[in-house]
């Protein structure tokens, strides 16, 4: 295949041949050699497909076809859309996501009472925008024998930690195959529309199942999308199994290691939060037991992950990862590119201890455009000046730091364009990323992160084709400058196109 009157980078009349899944030659159009299909650019942009490298493709799924409450401004209208849902689907659990009391008028977030008012006997799961944390209905709660005793239990009915997984788990147990399966084809397709030509999935006991992983494999195995799996379960619990059963991508993503600002769970270093003096947030293992978890990936030659959002548990697993550098070598820790996930506050000396042990953080630049800077949510929950040194995105690309943007979706749309901008435009200046830094981020990024690169680049010969063609005639710098989201005209992924040719 021959995609030819494009633009790329900066440079237009240019030509891409595919051949065997590979970029086969780049170079101006006139020279460009024959092929059986040729693709009439028209001087659009191509880039490399974006990669986003933090996706819950069921959860995104349901939260796009089902019941999202991103939008709802107040408690009172977060219930009648609850109450909507449940009309239009009378019967089987109810699952929604997206909630966030921060600037509701009522002052408060969702209770027990609240929906149970409006599902009535009906098991229902409401996740926290963050989904740290979860509101449940009683009947939901008589699924999940022994709840009460779990930390993070509360009788209100908001849940945290380790009732919440336990939470979780029952809920998404209850979805059927065909259901798992439309969500799963829905945050798909939804991808391939925006460009993105790979997602990292986040799987984990306390996220979803082996199953609806293997399920997702299966289903991406399909034109669409790749799918690299992550698995976040510690290898004394059996973590690394799974790994070789399914051809995983690495041990970690969603292997939590503490919670989320807004639900008040992830681990500060530095002091209480600004809005709960009481609690500093939960470090959910001991430093002994991630060693073990990096110690047994290295020695399998597999990359680690770990959620880590406060910088207390950001330094906990850099403490476990050095200690096993120590024991094994710096060159065997380096080679696995151990991962952490969000990294949104992190002290200085850290991320030079990041780059030192070439570890990758992959980040959501979404979560400082919707609860950064000074009077956001992490102002309220970390206090402005705690609040201002979130995501410090520049720091950790100068120091050398692998960087890799992703949603977190269902927590924050799938939105390349608009992750790449955010990065681009945070909320301190100091902190923003150079805008080919981010778009490299977004690209190359994933697959660096996934070790899975080609040395010289997503768009060198000899590297996977995975395009986008964009709805625009404008450069990749003009793009950048103005801030535009153009609409994907074609998705090439392993060299084939993605739905009709143009």
């Amino acid at each position: 295949m021959l995609i030819s009157d494009i633009t790329i980078g900066d440079r237009s009349g240019r030509a891409v041949h595919v051949v065997d899944g590979r970029i086969a030659w780049v170079g101006d159009a006139a020279d460009a050699p024959a092929a059986d299909r040729v693709v009439a650019g028209e001087g659009a942009l191509l880039t490399p497909a974006f990669v986003d490298s933090h996706v819950h493709a069921t959860a995104t799924g349901l939260a796009l076809s089902g019941l999202d409450l991103h939008s709802s401004s107040s408690l009172a209208a977060a219930t009648t859309s609850v109450a909507e849902h449940v009309r239009r689907t009378p019967t089987g659990i109810v699952l929604g996501t997206g909630w966030d009391e921060t600037g509701w008028p009522e002052g408060r977030g969702l209770t027990r009472a609240d929906l149970d008012a409006v599902v009535g006997d009906r098991p229902a799961y409401l996740a926290r925008v963050d989904v740290h944390s979860a509101t449940v209905s009683t009947a939901l709660l008589d699924l999940v024998p022994g709840i009460a005793e779990l930390p993070g239990w509360s009788a209100e009915g908001q849940l945290r930690l380790d009732a919440h997984h336990a939470a979780r788990q029952a809920a998404y147990g209850a979805i059927g195959p065909e259901q798992r399966r439309t969500a799963q084809r829905a945050t798909l397709d939804t991808a391939a529309a925006l460009g993105i030509g790979s997602v990292h999935e986040m799987a984990g006991p306390e996220v979803s199942s082996a199953d609806d992983l293997a399920a997702l494999l299966e289903l991406a195995a399909g034109p669409g999308p790749r799918v690299l799996g992550y698995w976040g379960e510690l290898a004394e619990r059996g973590g690394l199994a799974l790994v070789g059963e399914l051809g995983l991508a690495g041990a970690g993503g969603d292997l939590f290691c503490d919670g989320a600002f807004g639900s008040h769970t992830a681990a500060l270093g530095n002091g209480p939060y600004a809005d709960r003096p009481d609690t500093a947030g939960t470090l959910r293992f001991a430093t002994g037991q991630l060693a073990h978890h990096v110690r047994a990936c290295t020695l399998a030659g597999i990359q680690a992950g770990f959620h880590v959002i406060g910088d207390a548990a950001v330094a906990q697993v850099i403490f476990a990862v050095e200690t096993v550098a120590a024991e094994l070598g710096r060159p065997a820790v380096r080679a696995c590119r151990h991962r952490l996930e969000h990294v949104e506050m992190i002290d200085r000396p850290d991320i030079e201890r990041l780059s030192d042990l070439g570890m990758v953080a992959s980040v959501q630049p979404a979560f400082d455009a919707a609860w950064g800077g000074d009077a956001g949510m992490y102002a309220e929950r970390l206090g402005v000046h705690r609040a201002l040194a979130t995501n410090p995105f520049a720091a950790m690309v100068d120091a050398g730091v692998a960087v890799a943007l992703g949603s977190d979706a269902p927590v924050t749309p799938l939105d390349p364009w608009g992750g790449v901008h955010a990065a681009v435009d945070h909320r301190t200046r100091s902190s923003a990323l150079r805008p080919f830094d981010a778009f490299d981020a977004a690209t190359h990024g994933g697959w660096y992160a996934a070790r899975a690169e080609h040395p010289d680049g997503p768009l060198a010969v000899g590297a996977p084709a995975d395009l986008a063609l964009w709805a625009t005639a404008d450069t990749l710098s003009g793009l950048l400058d103005e801030r535009s989201r153009p609409a994907c005209r074609l998705l090439v992924v392993d060299g084939e196109p993605i739905g009709d040719l143009p």
